[in-house]
């Protein structure tokens, strides 16, 4: 090979090293998210520093990768409230040894109910199928359970096997679950009672010359 043709493979090789790094999408934070979310993620992070030193620097050893790391969770955490958010993270700090993965945080989050007044899934589900009628006037431990149930029919509560109706009362009472740590109250509107017609306090034999006189005026 030429000296010219050892140059230009040389500058073939270099123009391959040199071809731009692809970079993955930047990930925003919602729109929706306030100030004290921010600062929420912001002092998880710092606990997960302090309690994870050496994890937490081997999976976060740069500043950018950190913040794509912080948007993500702030996205996919921010349905959360704060104070759910803050017992989450010590409680992984306090029984975990190993960094928590998103998927990790979101169970401790989901493991908060208790604070909320919430039952969980499976106790919603059956006080749900067992609650009496009227369903509004019944003494629900959570409102989010009465709007799971009405969410997904009494009817199929009532009726269904287990296999159906289960997966989709748990499915509506995640949703509204939360609604509720979010702060949403979920009033539930009383059924009022129609009142009865009053009985007639006429005897048998007087009734039956009330319909004889009217049917003579009737002419029947």
């Amino acid at each position: 090979m030429t000296e010219a043709g050892q140059t230009d493979h040389r500058e073939a090789v270099g123009a391959e090293v040199a071809a731009p790094e692809i970079k993955a999408p930047e990930i925003k934070a919602p729109e929706t998210a306030t100030p004290e979310l921010i600062d929420a993620i912001t002092q998880i992070f710092a606990l997960f520093r302090v309690n994870y030193h050496n994890q937490y620097y081997s999976a976060f050893n740069d500043i950018a990768l950190l913040n794509q790391a912080k948007r993500l969770w702030l996205g996919s955490l921010h349905q959360y409230p704060v104070e759910c958010l803050l017992k989450a993270a010590r409680q992984i700090i306090e029984q975990s040894e190993y960094l928590p993965t998103l998927h990790k945080m979101i169970e401790a989050c989901d493991q908060q109910d208790s604070g909320f007044g919430l039952p969980s899934a499976r106790k919603a589900y059956m006080e749900a199928c067992l609650a009496s009628h009227p369903k509004a006037n019944y003494a629900w431990s959570h409102p989010a359970v009465y709007h799971a149930g009405s969410e997904t029919g009494w009817y199929d509560l009532e009726n269904q096997p287990e296999y159906v109706s289960w997966p989709n009362f748990k499915r509506n009472y995640e949703i509204f679950r939360h609604r509720a740590m979010q702060g949403d109250a979920m009033e539930i509107e009383a059924t009022v009672a129609i009142a009865e017609p009053e009985k007639s306090s006429l005897s048998k034999s007087e009734r039956q010359q009330e319909l004889k006189n009217l049917r003579d005026k009737l002419d029947l």
